[in-house]
């Protein structure tokens, strides 16, 4: 039985990145759709101020710990978290997990063309992948009945979507029921580090948790969306006092 822990009132699953593997691979086998989610500070405090993304937050099978900030958090408050689980990795690992054991795969969002370089990359890292159709994110009204269609009749084990937070979740969890699909997860920016339009930061910096100081100084236009963080730590400071 997983742990959930609190953090701001957004319940985050306490998991290593295999828990987090083994989990996906048990929604796999139900016959039922599930929804993961990685969450880092900025979608928490996001979801301070959306309501209907918090609700999904608290609503999905699975929301890992994607940041330091929020193991920082977890931490802070008195509770047990091991480690960061970093959408981007987990996604690559659940990729070559579905090259070894058959999972078919559909990727929508991101601009035109990224998806499917994306999917290109994915064929070259892990051969035998079976990625069964890609969408970019741009939907024209009335588009996305027809989408769900499409993707659905490809009968996808795993669907992962790019369409930015909250679009994304919002995205999948209205769409959740009737796309039938055992595991739908938000990826974000995936597809662009995949397709090489934007650089992960060097393993050190990950490994010194610096990678939200990589991203602002190779997208300076990012600088309001991370005061995001400093907003989220004092919130967890009054969030303790209080």
């Amino acid at each position: 039985m997983r742990t959930k822990i609190p953090v701001l009132d957004i319940m985050i699953d306490s998991v290593t990145m295999q828990e987090a593997l083994d989990a996906i691979e048990t929604f796999l086998t139900e016959d039922r759709p599930h929804l993961v989610a990685t969450a880092n500070a900025e979608m928490v405090m996001m979801a301070k101020e959306d309501q209907e993304l918090a609700c999904i937050l608290n609503k999905a099978d699975l929301v890992v710990p994607d940041g330091a900030g929020v193991v920082w958090a977890a931490r802070y408050l008195g509770h047990s978290m091991s480690e960061r689980v970093a959408g981007y990795d987990l996604t690559q690992r659940l990729l070559a997990q579905a090259a070894r054991k058959g999972y078919r795969v559909f990727l929508f969002g991101g601009a035109p063309g990224v998806a499917e370089k994306a999917k290109e990359t994915a064929e070259r890292l892990y051969p035998g992948i079976v990625i069964v159709g890609t969408r970019n994110g741009y939907l024209a009204d009335g588009e996305e009945h027809q989408l769900v269609d499409t993707i659905r009749k490809e009968k996808p084990a795993i669907l992962l979507v790019a369409l930015g937070v909250p679009k994304q979740e919002k995205w999948l969890y209205r769409n959740l029921d009737t796309l039938q699909i055992p595991v739908c997860i938000g990826v974000g920016g995936t597809f662009d580090v995949m397709a090489g339009n934007v650089r992960r930061a060097p393993l050190w910096m990950q490994q010194a948790n610096l990678e939200w100081l990589f991203r602002l100084l190779c997208q300076p236009y990012r600088a309001i969306r991370m005061l995001a963080l400093p907003r989220f730590v004092c919130q967890v400071i009054r969030y303790k006092k209080d």
